[in-house]
C-alpha cells in the first residue's frame, strides 16, 4: 500500500508559479514511478507529468511543457511539481499517483497508476 498526501495549492494570478509536493508512505519510494493529474470541473481527468523511479526519466503534456517541471527526492519520499507561467487554464484540482508496475516507459493513462491522493486545488485568475 502506498499513502499519497499533496499539498502546496492555492490562488495565484496569472503569470505566477506555485509548487505543489506530494509526500508518500507505505512502499519504498524508489520502487514506483510518479505521476501528475489534473481535472477541471466538467473534465475528465488529464495527465500532466510523470517521472520514473530514480528521476532519471520525465514526460510532460504539450501544454505544460516550458513551464512545468516534475521532480522527485527519494530521501524525502517527495515528489514535487513546479509550475511556472500558469495560466487560467490550469486551473483544476491537482492529484498525484503512483505506478507500482514494473515498467521500460512511463505512461500517461490515469488507469496505469493504482495509487493517488485527494488532490490540491490550484486556481489562477486572469
Amino acid at each position: 500500500q502506498v499513502q499519497l498526501v499533496e499539498s502546496g495549492g492555492g490562488l495565484v494570478q496569472a503569470g505566477g508559479s506555485l509548487r505543489l509536493s506530494c509526500a508518500a508512505s507505505g512502499r519504498p519510494f524508489n520502487s514506483y514511478a510518479m505521476g501528475w493529474f489534473r481535472q477541471a470541473p466538467g473534465k475528465e481527468r488529464e495527465f500532466v507529468a510523470a517521472i520514473s523511479w530514480n528521476g532519471e526519466n520525465t514526460y510532460y503534456r504539450d501544454s505544460v511543457k516550458g513551464r512545468f517541471t516534475i521532480s522527485r527526492d527519494n530521501a524525502k519520499n517527495t515528489v514535487y511539481l513546479q509550475m511556472n507561467s500558469l495560466k487560467p487554464e490550469d486551473t483544476a484540482v491537482y492529484y498525484c499517483a503512483a505506478d507500482s508496475a514494473w515498467r521500460r516507459t512511463l505512461v500517461t493513462a490515469a488507469t496505469e497508476y493504482n495509487y493517488w491522493g485527494q488532490g490540491t486545488q490550484v486556481t489562477v485568475s486572469s
